[in-house]
């Protein structure tokens, strides 16, 4: 197991880990070191894992079609490429399962409006102009549960940004499970882990590293090549001081901890190693170090990105494999859940 998960909650149910992503255009550094990187690592331990595009979330904003597919193929391309083994681990596009809609309409009527409009995420998606924004957008939250809970999941591997989704996640569970008096859904943990579950812009460290950002050298592309990764991080914003020894001295500079912890996330190892080792070096002797981390880890995930989106027949089969494994642990959980509610089968 992974230090400090939590098992408690979840003894009887099977060890399995489920988590997603949108194929919404752009996978970043913060896609791969908050989730895809961790979905490998867990991928090795005692869990069955459950990889998927969540492309049904991807449309509660308008989707130009072609893209969708394109970006669908090639969040696949980027798992495959990262390290997820698609016969060790079930990878599939959400679409492709309806189970997971079909428990999202269940939990649309567990869920409580209340618990709806605490959800953080929608305030900042829907911006001013909430009345304008989808009811997907607004209710997506209760298909996250759905997405997670159709196979039992025990573990969700989660950033800091995911956990107010998991928490309204073990609120449904707990809901269902007292209304219908069995013990049927597990109490999933998450799990936050690593130096890097939030990676920050290269450009303010005040804000998350997005694909939306105007600005190209804010992020690095999982699809850059060795050249433009070098160069990013070498235009990366800093501060004029020397790195600290200790992780206090990081308090107040965003943007120094942001590439530490980018460094000690690539190298498999800690924060406080990190600052041993560069404690009172210049970002000018910091920098060139983590480029050469960065582009020794992720250049060859870009090329092989590149060769397995040459094939995309090969992609569309590996996901069309994995939703026939998705269904096996899906349907009959589907099914059981429409027992309990009393629906004629």
């Amino acid at each position: 197991m992974t230090e400090g998960v939590q098992t408690s909650q979840t003894a009887d149910f099977t060890p399995r880990v489920f988590s997603g992503i949108q194929p919404s255009g752009g996978l970043t550094l913060g896609n791969y070191l908050g989730a895809i990187k961790r979905f490998v690592d867990m991928q090795d331990q005692a869990f069955e894992t459950i990889y998927c595009m969540v492309d049904l979330h991807a449309i509660t904003v308008w989707q130009d079609p072609e893209a969708l597919r394109r970006n669908t193929r090639e969040l696949c391309a980027g798992f495959i490429a990262s390290g997820i083994d698609p016969e060790q681990s079930i990878l599939f596009n959400q679409s492709q399962v309806p189970e997971h809609a079909q428990l999202g309409w269940v939990f649309n009527c567990v869920a409580r409006m209340g618990w709806m409009k605490r959800m953080t995420q929608f305030k900042d998606k829907a911006g001013k102009n909430a009345e304008n924004a989808s009811l997907g957008l607004f209710g997506y939250p209760a298909l996250m549960a759905a997405d997670i809970l159709i196979y039992h999941a025990t573990h969700v591997p989660v950033g800091e940004d995911q956990k107010q989704h998991l928490e309204l996640t073990r609120d449904i569970a707990t809901k269902f499970n007292h209304d219908f008096g069995v013990d049927f859904f597990p109490i999933t943990e998450p799990v936050i882990e690593g130096a890097a579950t939030r990676v920050m812009s290269l450009r303010d460290g005040s804000k998350k590293m997005s694909k939306s950002d105007p600005s190209a050298a804010s992020r690095i592309n999982m699809t850059d090549d060795a050249d433009a990764i070098a160069t990013k991080i070498r235009k990366a914003k800093t501060d004029p001081d020397a790195l600290p020894s200790e992780t206090d001295g990081l308090e107040g500079r965003p943007e120094a901890r942001n590439l530490v912890n980018i460094y000690a996330a690539l190298a498999d190892t800690s924060v406080d190693a990190v600052l041993t080792e560069f404690g009172g070096q210049q970002f000018s002797a910091f920098k060139p170090r983590l480029s050469e981390l960065a582009v020794d880890k992720l250049a060859p995930i870009s090329a092989e990105m590149a060769r397995l989106m040459q094939d995309q027949a090969e992609i569309d089969r590996i996901l069309a494999r994995g939703a026939e494994r998705a269904r096996t642990v899906a349907a009959p959980i589907l099914k059981q859940t429409y027992e309990l509610i009393g629906m004629v089968g």
